[in-house]
């Protein structure tokens, strides 16, 4: 009797503690990445797509998406939401290329003359069906207000920071934000300093805003070597220009 007793009292507090947990925002279980997670550890290479390989595995794909359709972003914490639309973003944007696929040599394909491809509504999250302009501009840049967010989410061009081969995460996320920011910053493909003249992703023209309209002091933030140390004995006298934006398909 006591036992029973005993069993019901922990069985009772558990539930208790439980919707106190999610009735203030936070989750007890993080969002369950696993299957995405084996498809870009298996089709991502240095931030090269095998989109071939993703269409074969669509199926795989497809059961991810459905995992993040049923979660209750609500319900997660701050980071954790953070990594869930991130990887909603990167997921949906495979799966939009793999709509078109092969026949796709640029997201830009996908859209028309009146709706670009970012304004498709194909994007199954919390009950709603949204674009990902959505996910990157109403959710991403407005609620977290984080410019690392710019080289995180890809958008499947070659221009674009590349996509990570595994997913974010609630406990890494800070650390994988700084790690693909550094990469892209430090990369001579995206940018480069000649003389007095840095010329820098069109990213930062798109979105400078986000940069406090900052860009020579962000980069100081991230540079390293011999950036780094040009940037600071230039700093005043640098002009900053935009490169053009590579729209090519980031595929083998």
């Amino acid at each position: 009797m006591k036992k029973s007793i005993y069993l019901i009292f922990i069985s009772a507090l558990s539930c208790f503690l439980i919707t106190g947990l999610v009735t203030n925002g936070w989750s007890t279980q993080a969002v369950d990445n696993s299957l995405y997670a084996w498809l870009l550890k298996k089709y991502v290479k240095d931030g090269v797509v095998n989109y071939q390989g993703f269409k074969k595995e669509e199926s795989v794909l497809d059961k991810y998406l459905k995992v993040l359709e049923e979660v209750d972003s609500k319900i997660l914490s701050r980071n954790e939401q953070f990594a869930f639309y991130i990887n909603a973003y990167n997921s949906w944007t495979i799966k939009l290329i793999l709509s078109g696929y092969p026949d796709v040599k640029s997201i830009k394909d996908l859209g028309s003359l009146f709706k670009s491809p970012w304004k498709k509504k194909i994007c199954r999250i919390d009950d709603k069906i949204i674009t990902l302009d959505d996910i990157e501009h109403n959710i991403l840049r407005p609620r977290f207000k984080d410019p690392r967010v710019h080289f995180v989410i890809n958008c499947a061009a070659k221009s674009c920071p590349p996509l990570r081969s595994e997913p974010y995460r609630e406990g890494e996320l800070d650390q994988q934000l700084d790690e693909m920011t550094r990469a892209f910053i430090n990369d001579l493909e995206n940018n480069r300093l000649e003389d007095h003249t840095l010329y820098v992703s069109s990213i930062f023209k798109w979105f400078k805003k986000d940069f406090n309209k900052d860009i020579i002091g962000f980069f100081l933030k991230y540079a390293k070597w011999d950036l780094k140390r040009q940037l600071e004995t230039k700093r005043g006298k640098i002009k900053v220009k935009y490169l053009d934006y590579n729209w090519s398909l980031n595929g083998k």
